[in-house]
């Protein structure tokens, strides 16, 4: 069974199963919606003759929760330039307004002289499992002790996170681009900040990922930076890494929703990918 996000009909999305959150069965998580709306400005960008442009900022805001229904997505070239590409993009249902992005494409040229300070965020050794081909998708593996694992409940503790994903494509029939899934990916940034031993107690109501390049490939990592909260908001930050080392950083604005935490340990056995909770929060 081909694992992804969404289903096309026509021009407009559908969300399968995988793009269900574990907030309500009738909502999408933001790993879906993330990389919907990043699939969006991509395009609209590379309408507008903007394919030598990069990604190297994506916001969303999560400002209503998305249903399990057909998606549509406005979008707005605000600028088009030789260095400069900035996309807005809505996500529609029923003609309500149920989230939306804002990305910034820049040119890539040579890095200018001179040295800066760069913070050092040594990574782990990274899982030996490569990616077997664009239909090869698994559950994470978490960091957050001694060894990787993909047993959730052995990481529902308050240890710095680590995680390592292999990220679905979100759109039937599409190889996703490793923008798309690096947006998808962002959302889980929740997950090694804002996951602890009485499970995740937040949801969140923003997403940013900064690119200094592009991921190579689906497999793309996260580690936390930092975790701040006072009065039932809570701020994330995480390093972005794949394979070849450091790419950019997360980070979360979230509210307490403690009365719906989502216990890992208690909705997934590990076992099968296609109900790969990290997924679907």
């Amino acid at each position: 069974m081909e694992i992804v996000f969404f289903q096309r009909d026509g021009e407009r999305l559908v969300p399968t199963d995988v793009a269900r959150s574990l907030w309500s069965a009738d909502q999408m998580h933001g790993v879906a919606i993330s990389g919907a709306l990043a699939r969006a400005a991509e395009q609209a960008i590379v309408a507008e003759g903007g394919a030598d442009l990069v990604p190297a900022r994506h916001t969303v805001d999560l400002f209503r929760p998305a249903k399990m229904a057909p998606c549509s997505f406005a979008t707005t070239v605000v600028r088009k330039g030789n260095r400069l590409g900035l996309v807005d993009v809505s996500l529609v249902q029923e003609d309500e307004v149920m989230a939306r992005a804002s990305v910034l494409f820049l040119m890539p040229t040579e890095e200018p002289p001179g040295e800066v300070w760069k913070r050092s965020t040594p990574l782990p050794p990274l899982p030996d499992v490569p990616v077997a081909g664009p239909d090869d998708v698994r559950p994470p593996f978490f960091l957050s002790g001694d060894e990787w694992s993909q047993n959730f409940g052995a990481h529902q503790n308050a240890e710095h996170k680590t995680i390592w994903n292999t990220v679905p494509q979100v759109v039937a029939g599409e190889s996703s681009t490793s923008f798309t899934a690096a947006a998808a990916v962002a959302d889980s940034t929740t997950l090694v900040t804002n996951w602890g031993s009485a499970g995740v107690n937040y949801i969140n109501a923003d997403v940013t990922l900064t690119l200094s390049r592009q991921p190579v490939g689906r497999e793309i990592g996260l580690t936390a930076l930092d975790h701040t909260s006072h009065a039932g908001i809570s701020v994330g930050s995480a390093l972005v890494f794949d394979r070849a080392g450091a790419l950019g950083t997360t980070i979360v604005t979230a509210l307490s929703n403690a009365k719906r935490t989502v216990n890992f340990g208690a909705v997934f056995d590990g076992k099968r990918g296609d109900q790969d909770p990290t997924s679907r929060v």
